[in-house]
C-alpha cells in the first residue's frame, strides 16, 4: 500500500517561507522512476498543478510560482520537497504531493495558510 507522509505546512505571514516535504513508501517500482510533484487546492477552487520533478531531475513550474518556489527530490529518501518563498495570501491552499509512473498516487494533503 502506498503511503505518503507530508509535513511542513502551517500558518505563515505574507512574505514568509515554508518548506513542504513528502516521503513516499510502498511504491511498486523504484522511487527514482516516478515523476513527483505538488498540486494545490484553494477553498472553492479546483486542484491545480504547482510544480513537478521528473525522474532524472527535470523540473516544471506553473507561472504563478516561478521564481518563488523550488521543487527538489531525494531519491535516497524517497522524498520530494517544495521550498516556498515570498508567500502571499493567494497561496493559501491545501497542498498535495503525488507520484506518477503509469499509475497516479496522491497524498492526503497538507494545509498552508498565509496571513496578511
Amino acid at each position: 500500500q502506498v503511503q505518503f507522509a507530508e509535513s511542513g505546512g502551517g500558518l505563515v505571514q505574507a512574505g514568509g517561507s515554508l518548506t513542504l516535504s513528502c516521503a513516499i513508501s510502498g511504491l511498486r517500482f523504484n522511487f527514482d522512476q516516478y515523476r513527483v510533484g505538488w498540486y494545490r487546492q484553494a477553498p472553492g477552487k479546483q486542484r491545480e498543478l504547482v510544480a513537478t520533478i521528473a525522474s532524472g531531475g527535470y523540473k516544471t513550474y506553473e507561472d504563478f510560482v516561478k521564481g518563488r518556489f523550488t521543487i527538489s527530490r531525494d531519491d535516497a529518501r524517497n522524498s520530494v520537497s517544495l521550498l516556498m518563498t515570498s508567500l502571499q495570501p493567494h497561496d493559501t491552499a491545501t497542498y498535495y504531493c503525488n507520484a506518477v509512473y503509469g499509475e497516479i498516487f496522491w497524498g492526503k494533503g497538507i494545509l498552508v495558510t498565509v496571513s496578511t
